[in-house]
């Protein structure tokens, strides 16, 4: 393995006010630093201001929205990704289809990870869903993630999960996985690019 780190990327997919998003990512940030290997990049699809409706790219492939060219440029760093994301009446959220469908090449020959939480599944069957969405943009999915069903319940007050234990083995995994694939798929990609 490189000795360069990985430039993982965690999303937070939702932007609702009342959401459990950014209390999940961060323990799932802490897990990624404990693993080691990894520089992390937050990104906040709440604090994204990614517009609607807006065609932000110009015929030469550049970006003619600030906001856009400056979230394009975070998703075009990152060599791997986690994707936090609960689950809204059997889907994901509308803003991450907004920032999954706002930039296309970012995405190609890259890892993702999900992180869901969410009622009695925990988010999975946004997860499935997902993973069709990252297959049209070429990306590689994560066959082992991290679920938290019923997150409201499973989290103690400062934000630490109940299963502690069980949620940290899942979370190693995921990393373990997504690691080697990220360390794979970026040497790939430097030694031929990818056609797409």
């Amino acid at each position: 393995m490189s000795s360069k780190p990985i430039r993982l990327a965690v999303i937070i997919g939702s932007t609702r006010k009342a959401r459990l998003g950014p209390m999940v990512a961060d323990w799932f940030v802490e897990r990624a630093r404990a693993h080691g290997g990894v520089e992390i990049d937050v990104v906040d699809l709440a604090d994204a201001a990614l517009p609607y409706g807006l065609d932000g790219q110009a015929d030469d492939g550049s970006y003619t929205s600030p906001a856009v060219a400056a979230y394009a440029a975070r998703i075009d760093a990152a060599d791997a990704f986690v994707v936090v994301t609960p689950e809204y009446n059997r889907g994901y959220p509308a803003a991450l289809k907004l920032a999954i469908d706002t930039v296309y090449r970012e995405w190609n020959a890259k890892p993702v990870g999900f992180v869901s939480h969410g009622g009695q599944s925990g988010g999975l069957r946004a997860v499935e869903q997902l993973r069709q969405v990252f297959a049209e943009l070429h990306a590689v999915t994560m066959r082992d993630g991290v679920c938290f069903p019923m997150a409201a319940q499973q989290f103690e007050d400062g934000g630490s999960p109940r299963d502690a234990e069980g949620a940290t083995i899942s979370a190693k995994l995921l990393l373990d996985q997504l690691t080697w694939w990220a360390e794979t798929l970026r040497t790939a990609r430097a030694e031929r690019p990818y056609p797409c």
